[in-house]
């Protein structure tokens, strides 16, 4: 009688190993579990704003690399800045509202410009 052979959950090739083993590779595993992910709609959307806010972060990085610099909207605009996602907010005592993509943040001047900064250990809540 010939035993029956248990098989990887994504690509189904055969398991070598221990008997309760699900995957033949972590690269499967992972697979799997970001494949359930995305079936889920909260966790995919959760992964749509999270890639938004990156794209945000690494744009402002890109334009500011010195940690403080004013440009204009539009050179953030064409490089693809969505205005609307932002992680937190920080209010100067003099009224101003920094919003922050993580690490980095701007605050709108008039004349649509731009203040590119880095978040400072005061501006932390």
């Amino acid at each position: 009688m010939e035993k029956e052979h248990r098989k990887c959950a994504q690509c189904s090739n055969i398991l070598i190993g221990r008997s309760d083993k699900r995957f033949c590779s972590e690269q499967c595993r992972s697979e799997c579990h970001n494949h359930k992910k995305l079936q889920n709609t909260s966790e995919k959307k959760i992964l749509q704003v999270n890639a938004i806010l990156r794209k945000n972060r690494s744009i402002l990085k890109m334009a500011s690399p010195q940690g403080k610099t004013t440009v204009p909207r539009q050179i953030l605009e064409l490089a693809g800045f969505n205005f609307t996602y932002f992680t937190n907010l920080y209010r100067t005592n003099r009224g101003n509202t920094y919003y922050f993509c993580y690490d980095y943040g701007y605050l709108l001047l008039p004349e649509d410009k731009i203040l590119i900064v880095n978040q400072q250990a005061y501006m932390a809540t």
